[in-house]
C-alpha cells in the first residue's frame, strides 16, 4: 500500500446509515486508534479495551441514539466492519474473524477479539506527513471545526501539534485540501454576521471592539462537512458558548425557531445552570426573514446532532 491508497482508503469508507442518520462510527474508531498509535506505537487492541472510550466518542459525536444507557457496545459496529483493507481482526486463539461476524459486545468478550490496523497502513503513519493527512482527512470529511479541538482531546492528539495548518495531498484520482479550518464563501461570515446585527440569535450578546465584533460567529446549520452550503439560510449568528453547545448537540433551533435544551445536558454551577434557562426562549430572525433558517436544514440539525 502506497501513501495515496491509505487516503483513498479513508476518504472511501463505507457508512451505513443507522435508521436514517450518518453513522460516524467507523471514522471515530479510526480516530481513536491513530491516538493510540501516537501514545504507543501500535494500534493493537482488545475490543475490552476499546469499546467503552470507542463507544463514548460516538455518543459524544455522533447523532443522537433513543437510549443513551444501551449505547455501551456501539463500539462493536465498526471493531467488525471497519474495512479490512485497513484492519485486521482475529479471536483471541488467532482465528481470522471476517466481517460476517456478528458486531455485538457480548460476541466480541467471548471470542476475545483483538484488531490492529494492517502492518503495511501502521508503516505509512510512521511518516509525520502522512499521519497528519489521514487525522486532518478524517475531521474535514465528517464533523464540523467546532468539534476537531475536542475529538482530539478526547483521543489523546494535540491539534496544532499534528501538522501544517493546511496540507495539501495528492491521491490517485483525487486531490484533499486539508485545513484545520474549512474554506467557507467569500464574505459568508460577514453576511451572517451582518443578517443578525452581529449580535447572537439565541442570547443577543453582541460584544465588539471598536467595529469589529468579538465573540459572535456564523455557525452553520447543517455541517459543511454533511453537504451545508454557504448561505445565510443555512446559518445563524452565535455567540461562541452557543456556537459550541448547538454542535455538540446540546441546544437546538425548533421549527418555529425556539430554543431546545438538550435533557442530556447537565451542569452544577450557576453559570452552567443559566444554559436552561434558554428553553422555549425565541430565536432572533435575520433582518430580512427570507434569510431565515430554512426548515430542511433545521430538520437536519434536528436528527443529526441534537440530543434528544
Amino acid at each position: 500500500m502506497r501513501r495515496a491508497e491509505l487516503l483513498d482508503a479513508l476518504a472511501g469508507l463505507r457508512q451505513a446509515t443507522v435508521r436514517g442518520r450518518r453513522a460516524p462510527h467507523k471514522p471515530l474508531l479510526l480516530l481513536w486508534l491513530l491516538g493510540r498509535y501516537a501514545d504507543r506505537g501500535t494500534t493493537t487492541v482488545s475490543y475490552a479495551e476499546a469499546e467503552e472510550p470507542v463507544s463514548r466518542l460516538i455518543n459524544d459525536f455522533g447523532p443522537p441514539v433513543a437510549r443513551p444507557q444501551a449505547g455501551a457496545q456501539r463500539a462493536a459496529m465498526p471493531f467488525v466492519h471497519l474495512e479490512r483493507s485497513l484492519w485486521e481482526l482475529q479471536a483471541g486463539d488467532g482465528t481470522p474473524l471476517g466481517p460476517s461476524t456478528r458486531a455485538d459486545g457480548r460476541t466480541l468478550h467471548a471470542l476475545s477479539a483483538v484488531g490492529r490496523l494492517r502492518p503495511e497502513v501502521e508503516a505509512l503513519l510512521g511518516d509525520p506527513s502522512v499521519f497528519s493527512a489521514a487525522v486532518f482527512l478524517l475531521l474535514d470529511r465528517h464533523f464540523t471545526s467546532t468539534l476537531e479541538t475536542a475529538i482530539c482531546e478526547q483521543i489523546g492528539l494535540d491539534l496544532p501539534a499534528v501538522g501544517d495548518s493546511a496540507l495539501e495531498v495528492r491521491a490517485a484520482n483525487a486531490q484533499y485540501r486539508l485545513t484545520r479550518r474549512r474554506v467557507r464563501a467569500s464574505g459568508f461570515s460577514e453576511a451572517v454576521l451582518r443578517a443578525y446585527r452581529n449580535a447572537c440569535a439565541i442570547c443577543g450578546f453582541d460584544g465588539a471592539l471598536g467595529l469589529s465584533p468579538v465573540g459572535v460567529e456564523a455557525a452553520h446549520v447543517r455541517w459543511h462537512s454533511q453537504g451545508g452550503p454557504d448561505r445565510i439560510d443555512n446559518a445563524v449568528a452565535l455567540c461562541s458558548l452557543h456556537h459550541a453547545l448547538f454542535d455538540y448537540g446540546a441546544l437546538g433551533i425548533t421549527a418555529d425557531r425556539t430554543v431546545r435544551v438538550s435533557p442530556r445536558y447537565t451542569a452544577g454551577t450557576t453559570a452552567g445552570r443559566a444554559v436552561f434557562a434558554l428553553h422555549d426562549a425565541r430565536v432572533a430572525l435575520p433582518r430580512a426573514t427570507h434569510h431565515a433558517v430554512s426548515y430542511d436544514f433545521l430538520h437536519w440539525h434536528d436528527q443529526e446532532v441534537f440530543k434528544h
